[in-house]
Formats: C-alpha cells, sequence, structure tokens
C-alpha cells in the first residue's frame, strides 16, 4: 500500500512539473543586442565579403537564434494582396554568406538550373571568377524593392575606375595612380515573387523577368542602354527553349524569409545561403536614375575643384 501511495505523489509530482514547464514562456533573448552584433560584423567585413571563418560562425549562429525566436508578423494590408505590408518596401542588403552578386534574381535563377553536385560545384566556381574578375570594381548598393503585388527588383549599383593607370595612356606622366573618373552604373533585374502557400506567403517561387543597365555616365553609350532594346528580356528566351529543348525547365528559384520585423529581414536560398537585409523604408518604388549624367563624372570633378581651389562663381 504504502509504495503505491509513493508512486501515485511521484506521478502526481511529475505531472505538476511537465504542467509548469508547458506553461513557462520560452526565455526571452535581447532581440536588438542580437542584430547590432550581426550588423557590427556586417560593417567591418563589407557585408561580409572579407569575414573570416570565426566572424561567419558567429553570425550564422546569431541568425539561427533569432530565426528559432522569430515572432508571428501582422499583415497591415487591407484587400488582396499578393505579398503582406510586413516584406513589401525597400531594403538593402547588409550581410551575405555569399557574393553580394548572388543575391539577384539572375543568378538564384542560373544556380536552380544546376540538376547534380558538379554542376551545382561548376556554378559556383563561376560566381568566384566572375568577383575576381571584376576585383577592381567597387559594388556600391545592393538594393532590393518588394512590392505588395509580388514583383521584386533588385538593385545592384557598381563603379569602376574609368582611367585606373594614367601612365598606360599618358607614358611620360609619373604617376602609378588613376585620374579621379569613375564608370557608374546599376544592374537591374526584376522577377515575379509567388508565395509557395497563401498560409505561407514568407516563402516565394521567383519567376525570372528582365534584366537591364539602368544610370550608366558613359556618354552615347547611356542612350543605348536606356531603349528597350537593351533589356534581356528572359522569359522571351525561356520561351525559345522550351518550344526547342525538351529538357529545358523555366528556372524557378525559392527564397525562403526565415526571420522578419520592422527593420530586419534574413532570408536564404535553396543552398542555405544567408542574405540578411535592413529595411530603408516602406516605399514600393524603384529608383529612377534618370538623374545620373552621363559624363563619366567629369561634371562633379569640376564642381569639386572648384569649389576647393579656383574658388569661381558667377
Amino acid at each position: 500500500g504504502t509504495t503505491m501511495v509513493e508512486d501515485h505523489i511521484e506521478e502526481s509530482d511529475q505531472s505538476s512539473l511537465d504542467a509548469k514547464q508547458e506553461e513557462e514562456p520560452a526565455p526571452s533573448i535581447d532581440t536588438m543586442a542580437i542584430q547590432n552584433s550581426i550588423l557590427r560584423v556586417a560593417a567591418s567585413t563589407d557585408r561580409g565579403q572579407y569575414a573570416n571563418t570565426s566572424q561567419k560562425q558567429s553570425v550564422a549562429s546569431l541568425v539561427e537564434t533569432l530565426e528559432s525566436n522569430k515572432s508571428k508578423q501582422t499583415d497591415t494590408f487591407t484587400g488582396a494582396t499578393t505579398l503582406p505590408s510586413y516584406l513589401a518596401g525597400t531594403w538593402e542588403l547588409t550581410y551575405s554568406t555569399n557574393q553580394l552578386f548572388r543575391s539577384s534574381p539572375f543568378f538564384l535563377a542560373g544556380r536552380s538550373t544546376c540538376s547534380t553536385q558538379a554542376e551545382v560545384d561548376q556554378y559556383n566556381w563561376f560566381c568566384e571568377m566572375h568577383r575576381a574578375a571584376l576585383a577592381i570594381s567597387t559594388i556600391g548598393v545592393v538594393r532590393q524593392v518588394i512590392s505588395r503585388d509580388g514583383k521584386l527588383t533588385n538593385e545592384f549599383e557598381v563603379k569602376v575606375g574609368a582611367v585606373p593607370f594614367v601612365s598606360d595612356f599618358l607614358p611620360f606622366v609619373k604617376y602609378s595612380g588613376g585620374l579621379p573618373l569613375t564608370v557608374d552604373g546599376a544592374i537591374v533585374s526584376t522577377a515575379d515573387a509567388t508565395p509557395l502557400s497563401m498560409e505561407n506567403r514568407d516563402d516565394w517561387q521567383l519567376y525570372m523577368d528582365t534584366v537591364e543597365i539602368k544610370g550608366s555616365n558613359i556618354p552615347i553609350l547611356r542612350n543605348l542602354l536606356d531603349g528597350d532594346n537593351a533589356k534581356l528580356k528572359s522569359r522571351d528566351l525561356s520561351k525559345v527553349l522550351e518550344e526547342n529543348v525538351d529538357a529545358y525547365e523555366v528556372p524557378r528559384p525559392v527564397l525562403r524569409t526565415t526571420y522578419v520585423d520592422s527593420s530586419l529581414r534574413i532570408v536564404r536560398d535553396m543552398d542555405d545561403n544567408i542574405f540578411i537585409y535592413s529595411r530603408v523604408s516602406d516605399s514600393e518604388e524603384v529608383r529612377d536614375y534618370s538623374d545620373v549624367m552621363a559624363d563619366l563624372g567629369v561634371a562633379s570633378l569640376l564642381e569639386g575643384f572648384n569649389d576647393a581651389v579656383s574658388k569661381i562663381y558667377l
């Protein structure tokens, strides 16, 4: 009899303990401190481009903490929309575990065409060589504009020295540097983002649309690039391939939003590469590059020289 009573007491104690554990909320985390830690690494490594192994592991751990403690976001849009309000707006890429340009729908689509590990390895190598070939260029803002109707626009701004080595053009000039003139432009790619399900509109399938260069400051070439004929219409190309190549399938890469709040968004691609974006604004308007002058920066150079040296004003 005594043994049965003791067993009953132990069972009651265990049940009470289990109930208490279920009632207790999960330990809270300092979200702001974690995000600040991520952003410090992002700032010191140029968005992860120069991060060492230790820094990458640290950010990965912090990201996993945010992902496992994410809270449900509320969609404030009224009426039917493809994407929720907490995802729509303008975002800038602040950290990536991969080359920055691979956040573009164009390169995501390229990766999704790989069907074997050998093809994946070859594509990764190609991307590494592509970045190495552009080593003399400076990557500016990498922006992503998401609209409520499901349009995703990626703006990749870049500049490169127009005359990197003066002595190559003027052998009699003994100067190892170049002229302060740059070739500027933005590679803009667009895609449709379709939620995988209406119950989970945070995970998307992308359908690549167009690629074009905007805001080029190269005279004459600017006029050609601004024309509609200079725009790569990938869907027209896909249609031709579908009609003529039996094995061809239209690439539709998947992007998963694994964490989002009012200021930060974490995205993973099909290889689990991490892309971290910071919200700039709620605006769904893409940038208009018409204000960029096609003069290789000569006008701003002369203006700066006048303000700092000659000081001639009319």
